[in-house]
């Protein structure tokens, strides 16, 4: 059986990524990754640790912050599986962030290689980023959606910068170089990604 919190988590985040992908591709790709899991996979007994980053998890992830009942489920239920995270820096080339990206930047898996809940071919997780945090231009084979919970801005390749607005998803196709940065605020973004 899947643990209670990590259960109503992925209830919330089914949820609010159904009701706000809109590219087709995200659409499918939503669909996919949630079929997948409904069904639990044995859970990990991994350690949990933050980093100095995550002290903006107070400010920009509170529940209250969200008057609009999906993202403020989704950001209640992350809290109550938050401390069990594993939270890490970004591993391998990091050409293209910004100044101090190592120490303003985190990512934490909750479903899939390393998470709560290991599993190969579909991946949920987390990205916190500080203020005026550039994260580099990275590819992988999968294709990804993320769930934006603040503003932040999205580029792939050498497209110019998308502004997407909290609450809204960003598709990036199968192998795609892509970016991220934050504004003057923080920026929390949940992915999706599924071979």
């Amino acid at each position: 059986m899947r643990n209670r919190a990590l259960q109503e988590f992925l209830d919330a985040a089914r949820i609010a990524y159904s009701a706000r992908a809109r590219d087709p591709n995200s659409v499918s790709l939503v669909e996919q990754v949630f079929a997948t899991l409904e069904s639990p996979a044995p859970q990990s007994q991994s350690d949990s640790g933050r980093l100095p980053v995550c002290k903006y998890l107070t400010d920009i992830a509170n529940p209250s912050v969200s008057d609009e009942p999906d993202l403020r489920q989704v950001m209640t239920t992350f809290f109550s599986i938050e401390p069990t995270l594993r939270w890490r820096r970004r591993q391998g080339d990091c050409s293209g962030a910004s100044e101090g990206f190592a120490e303003n930047h985190a990512n934490a898996m909750i479903v899939g290689p390393g998470g709560l809940e290991p599993r190969e071919g579909v991946w949920l997780g987390v990205s916190l980023l500080g203020p005026n945090v550039q994260y580099p231009n990275h590819r992988h084979p999968p294709q990804e959606t993320y769930l934006v919970m603040n503003t932040g801005d999205f580029r792939q390749g050498r497209n110019e910068w998308v502004h997407v607005a909290k609450g809204e998803t960003f598709y990036n196709p199968h192998n795609i170089p892509h970016a991220m940065r934050s504004n003057d605020l923080p920026l929390l973004v949940f992915w999706v990604l599924k071979e």
